[in-house]
């Protein structure tokens, strides 16, 4: 992360010196007061997000503790423990992180991003009380934020309301592409951090017999009792049950849509209420933890979001996008197409305005190649720098290992799986 804030902030700078020198006066602002002003209106809008997820966070981490309170998480984590125990060795299975990652996993799943980001954040707070180097990335982490930004979207719902207020045909068309190229971005992250991690290799503290022990694969002793899991039939069952859940989602999903949030609002204190949780005091506990996370991730967002903004401002992005547009073309991917793809790890808000531009645009359109492409990359991807800035910013990770590495192979697992797909369905 160190090497690429500075490259995308000397990047800015340098393309924007280079126009300034060939600037006519009285032409406008001079490119190096767009670089300002860009770089102040990125820093008071990454205050203004986090003071509106604070709301957001408090909400939700409120919720989290009554659910962790009522046991609800131990439960989800042993419904699916034979694919996390897998995939997360060195978290114990009955681990509070494990039923948040599954809540982060699901929101994700069906679109709920509000929801999603505070149950991260969860996750990884909880993480960091296995990790035997506080302020370095451990395996799971890496893992867990590589999958998070493949984007794991079985119903992209944000990029199916945006086709449809376009004038769509058919604004869920892009279901079966997102699935496509979501399930082949997040299984490369996976193989990407899994083999990515033995160059990276963490070494534990120095153990009591002396000596040093790496901690990677290392399973911390966990402070619940581990009582396995569920039989094999149960998982099944839970498994099935959520796949049944995504054509029921597909058909009535404007119906259920403004019942999901209220829904999981009531679900968790009924259930937390029903398991004697005293729900009003733990969620105003767990509302509090929000509070500070919000607070604690300023620094974090004003670093990438202004970098980012210095890039876009510069106006590096463009000259990128021109200059590779040619040559991406000649496979599938048109210039407009190569600007999402490059935007959408860097700035979430600015992907899906650049997208809505597109589908209003007559000569694109949400039906034509080029509208199934951008959508289909807007909800099988993730805003990449900015979930590593607010995850690992909350637990304060400076050392972020493989991380980047891993998840900008997934992104670009996907982009490649979006181009494939749409290629082949849609190209005329």
């Amino acid at each position: 992360m160190n090497l690429f804030f500075f490259a995308l902030v000397a990047i800015a700078f340098g393309v924007t010196a280079v126009r300034e020198l060939s600037w006519i006066p009285g032409s406008g602002d001079s490119p190096m007061t767009a670089l300002t002003n860009g770089m102040v209106e990125a820093a008071n809008g990454s205050v203004t997000l986090s003071i509106g997820m604070i709301g957001v966070m408090a909400l939700f981490l409120g919720l989290m503790k009554v659910a962790e309170e009522g046991g609800l998480l131990a439960i989800l984590a042993r419904l699916i423990r034979p694919l996390m125990v897998r995939l997360f060795p060195d978290v114990p299975a009955e681990h509070p992180a494990m039923g948040a990652m599954i809540l982060n996993l699901s929101a994700n799943a069906l679109g709920l991003g509000n929801a999603a980001t505070p149950f991260g954040i969860r996750a990884m707070k909880e993480l960091d009380r296995l990790n035997p180097m506080p302020g370095t990335a451990t395996n799971a982490m890496a893992l867990f934020l590589a999958i998070n930004t493949s984007s794991v979207t079985l119903v992209p719902t944000s990029v199916i309301a945006l086709r449809a207020s376009a004038g769509s045909a058919d604004p869920a068309a892009i279901l079966s592409t997102t699935l496509f190229a979501t399930f082949f971005s997040t299984s490369v992250a996976i193989l990407a951090a899994k083999f990515l991690q033995r160059f990276f290799p963490m070494t534990a503290p120095v153990p009591a017999g002396g000596g040093f022990a790496p901690a990677d694969g290392v399973e911390s002793p966990s402070p619940l009792v581990d009582a396995g899991g569920y039989p094999v039939w149960v998982s099944t069952a839970a498994l099935l049950l959520l796949i049944a859940l995504i054509p029921v989602t597909i058909l009535f999903g404007r119906a259920i849509s403004p019942w999901v949030l209220p829904g999981l609002m009531l679900g968790m204190l009924s259930f937390g209420f029903a398991r004697g949780v005293r729900v009003y005091e733990v969620f105003v506990e767990g509302a509090r933890e929000g509070f500070e996370v919000g607070v604690r991730i300023i620094p974090y967002l004003v670093a990438i979001l202004v970098a980012v903004g210095m890039f876009r401002s510069s106006g590096a992005l463009g000259y990128l996008t021109g200059l590779v547009g040619p040559w991406t073309a000649a496979i599938g991917l048109p210039a407009d197409a190569l600007t999402m793809a490059v935007l959408r790890p860097l700035s979430g808000s600015g992907a899906q305005g650049y997208l809505a531009s597109l589908l209003q645009n007559p000569a694109i359109g949400p039906d034509g190649y080029i509208g199934m492409l951008t959508s289909t990359l807007q909800g099988s991807s993730e805003t990449t720098f900015y979930i590593l800035a607010v995850y690992y910013g909350a637990i304060r990770i400076r050392q972020v290992r493989h991380t980047l590495a891993a998840a900008l192979i997934g992104d670009l697992a996907g982009v490649i799986a979006a181009v494939a797909i749409c290629s082949w369905l849609y190209a005329s």
